[in-house]
């Protein structure tokens, strides 16, 4: 279980001013659940993920990851970030295995997990290529599985899809429902889109502008269909799928006054 509790960030300014960027925000991220972060520009969704993945100091507040305070960075949280970060002059393969590497395991055992990895996100051919050599999609494929490759507890993915065309972001989409559907791992995923909020999320939580707020939660289920769908067509057009997507669009264009970042 990950917990935030009543967590804020501000950010000083070089005006000698201040940037409240995160307010007083409580959130729970249960074990095999995908919760979906879904704001406007400005709301403090990248913040509160930096800041669970140890990046970035709490102005107030905690981070507890199965009681244990986050500090910082640690190989219990994995991260994906929109821009691959891969290392242009390494293999896939070695790409995949560079945490393990990291953390003393043995070649063999290293290179073993990574095709694992790799035919879990169908690149089993791709191990001796570089990375430039690969599509977007396909980089964005070698993330999540370095990401996995040394089991961390939750999966943090920062708009990791959002650089994509349409076609291949709803393939990455789907690749990542499947892949949880198979791990089971807890993610937090932030995104604008809400359909793609809606598609992936057994949660989803919207924040208001800054000072970044969640100012509602939804509970949703449409990430099973999506895992074994063949055509999203049906689940996008379903009433229920359509009513969620309409009073989040509500929500992000006129928030509700908060006084607290808890869930409302």
């Amino acid at each position: 279980m990950l917990q935030v509790r009543e967590a804020s960030v501000v950010f000083p300014t070089s005006d000698g001013k201040s940037v409240h960027a995160l307010d007083r925000v409580s959130l729970d991220i249960a074990p095999a659940s995908i919760v979906v972060a879904v704001g406007a520009s400005g709301c403090g969704k990248s913040t509160l993920l930096n800041a669970i993945a140890g990046f970035l100091p709490l102005t107030e507040g905690s981070i507890r990851l199965d009681g244990t305070p986050v500090m910082r960075p640690g190989g219990d949280r994995g991260v994906v970030f929109q821009k691959d970060t891969l290392l242009p002059w390494a293999s896939v393969l070695d790409n995949v295995a560079l945490g393990l590497r990291y953390q003393g395991v043995g070649k063999r055992e290293r290179a073993e997990r990574a095709r694992e990895l790799l035919c879990m996100v169908g690149l089993a051919d791709f191990g001796d290529k570089p990375p430039y050599e690969l599509s977007g999609g396909m980089r964005q494929r070698v993330g999540i599985a370095r990401a996995l490759a040394t089991d961390p507890k939750i999966l943090l993915m920062d708009e990791p899809f959002g650089a994509l065309d349409s076609l291949t972001r709803e393939t990455m989409q789907q690749l990542l429902a499947s892949v949880w559907a198979q791990t089971g791992k807890q993610v937090l995923f932030i995104t604008h889109s809400i359909e793609e909020a809606l598609l992936l999320g057994t949660t989803i939580i919207v924040m208001s502008p800054r000072p970044g707020r969640i100012v509602a939660r939804f509970e949703a289920d449409f990430v099973h269909d999506f895992a074994r769908a063949d055509d999203i067509g049906p689940i996008v057009s379903a009433p229920r799928f359509v009513e969620l997507r309409e009073e989040i669009r509500a929500l992000i264009h006129h928030p509700p006054v908060s006084r607290h970042g808890a869930l409302q």
